[in-house]
C-alpha cells in the first residue's frame, strides 16, 4: 500500500488492440470476466489545458481486489496514453488510486505538488485526473472517484470476477445512468 495514497486499486494498460488484449487475459490469465465499452463517454475531458473529444475503448476486470483497465485510443486525440504510444511503449501505463473524497484528495495532491495533465468525467461522481509522473513506463498516477453509478459499476465488475466460471469472458459495460 503506498502510504501517499493508499492501495494501487487499479492497473491501466494500453493496448493497440482490446480484442486481443481481452482474449489474452481472459483465456491465457484466467482474468475476467471483462466488461467492455468500445466507446466510453468521457465528458469535460482536457489534455494540457486544452479540451478535446476522446474515443478510447475500454474494458475492465477484476483479479481479487485489483481492477485491470485495458484502453485502446480510436483516434488521435492528444492524451497521455497517446504519448504512451508515441514512445514506442505498450502495457501498463497508469496505476490508480480511488477516493470518495475527491476534492479533498485533489486538493491535498495539488498541495504536495503533483501537476494535474489529464482529467475528465465519466458518469456522475466519476471525476478522474492523471499527474504528471511518468518517470518510467507504468508509473503514472491517476486519481478516480468510484462514488455513485461508477462506484455501483465497479462493485459489480468486482464481484462478477469472484464467482467467474470462465464462460461469457466479454460483456458490455452496464449502463451507468440506470445504476
Amino acid at each position: 500500500m503506498s502510504r501517499f495514497f493508499g492501495e494501487i486499486r487499479q492497473a491501466g494498460y494500453v493496448v493497440p488492440d482490446i480484442e486481443a488484449a481481452m482474449d489474452y487475459w481472459s483465456r491465457v490469465l484466467g482474468v475476467g470476466p471483462f466488461f467492455y465499452n468500445p466507446k466510453v463517454p468521457i465528458r469535460n475531458y482536457r489534455y494540457k489545458g486544452e479540451a478535446y473529444e476522446p474515443h478510447n475503448s475500454v474494458a475492465l476486470a477484476n483479479s481479487g481486489p485489483l481492477q485491470i483497465e485495458l484502453i485502446q485510443c480510436r483516434n488521435d486525440v492528444p492524451s497521455m496514453y497517446r504519448d504512451f504510444r508515441e514512445l514506442g511503449h505498450t502495457g501498463l501505463q497508469h496505476v490508480a488510486y480511488w477516493t470518495d473524497s475527491y476534492e479533498a484528495d485533489l486538493e491535498r495532491l495539488l498541495a504536495q505538488g503533483f501537476e494535474p495533465v489529464m482529467s475528465g468525467e465519466v458518469g456522475e461522481r466519476g471525476r478522474f485526473v492523471y499527474f504528471d509522473t511518468h518517470y518510467h513506463p507504468g508509473t503514472v498516477i491517476e486519481l478516480s472517484e468510484v462514488a455513485g453509478p461508477k462506484g455501483e459499476m465497479f462493485r459489480l465488475i468486482r464481484d462478477a470476477a469472484a464467482d467467474w466460471d470462465g464462460k461469457n469472458p466479454v460483456r458490455p459495460f452496464p449502463d451507468l445512468n440506470k445504476l
